[in-house]
């Protein structure tokens, strides 16, 4: 198997690929995957009043339970990272620079920073990004082999790689030894998720999707049968 860049080549027997949110080089595994974009904010440093007035006092890792929900965390030097909610899928699920910052999400999350620690009110923040994360329907990763079991790959991870990825390392590792192990014996190893349909459609229903968790989220946290019938496909985080 071989790669050629402008830049050199690499050649081996078997090839692991994790390509992330840009399209898989296995052409039939592309429809499996979108780009979604996730925006997060971070604070300037907290005074140890200001720390002691939330009562955070140690590091834990921190989200709510919406579905649209907010991730948050305290850094070495006592910001408060604070990102999710948001998420954008882009048209024709192209990826692009210019989709890296979008203020009006950045302003959504800070207002909801503040409604969450109004103790807080007026410190700034410092720095402001974005990125996409490769998202599939069931919003966990999936796996498989291509090329005769000599291209193994890993996607779909919805934003849950940081600490997944090694998982998906020795995955890929054993299906490329074609060695039927504890790992590649999972639901999750053996499945794959439904597709995405092509355009207009899939960008019909994902915010059809986003529309229906927001929702969800004003009223209890009761389904709708857009909702319930994902539910039932085995889509999404409840799946």
């Amino acid at each position: 198997m071989g790669v050629r860049t402008p830049y050199g080549k690499v050649l081996a027997r078997r090839v692991a690929l994790g390509t992330n949110v840009f399209p898989s080089l296995v052409k039939r595994v592309r429809a499996y995957t979108v780009p979604v974009y996730d925006y997060a904010l971070t604070t300037e440093p907290l005074s140890p009043e200001q720390l002691a007035s939330i009562g955070w006092k140690n590091r834990q890792g921190l989200g709510d339970s919406a579905n649209q929900f907010h991730y948050f965390r305290i850094t070495a030097d006592h910001r408060i990272l604070w990102g999710g909610y948001d998420a954008i899928y882009p048209f024709g699920g192209k990826v692009s620079a210019d989709m890296d910052h979008r203020p009006e999400t950045y302003l959504k999350l800070a207002e909801h920073f503040f409604r969450c620690f109004p103790q807080l009110e007026g410190l700034r923040f410092s720095h402001a990004w974005g990125g996409a994360i490769d998202t599939c329907s069931r919003f966990s990763a999936f796996f498989g082999t291509a090329h005769k079991g000599k291209v193994a790959y890993a996607a779909g991870f919805t934003g849950l790689g940081v600490g997944a990825t090694r998982f998906g390392a020795d995955v890929m590792l054993d299906l490329l030894a074609g060695e039927r192990t504890e790992r590649t014996e999972l639901d999750m190893v053996r499945s794959k998720p439904l597709p995405f349909p092509p355009e207009p459609v899939a960008w019909a229903g994902i915010g059809l999707t986003k529309w229906s968790l927001a929702r969800a989220d004003e009223n209890g946290g009761r389904r709708n049968l857009w909702l319930k019938t994902m539910d039932r496909l085995g889509l999404g985080f409840d799946s």
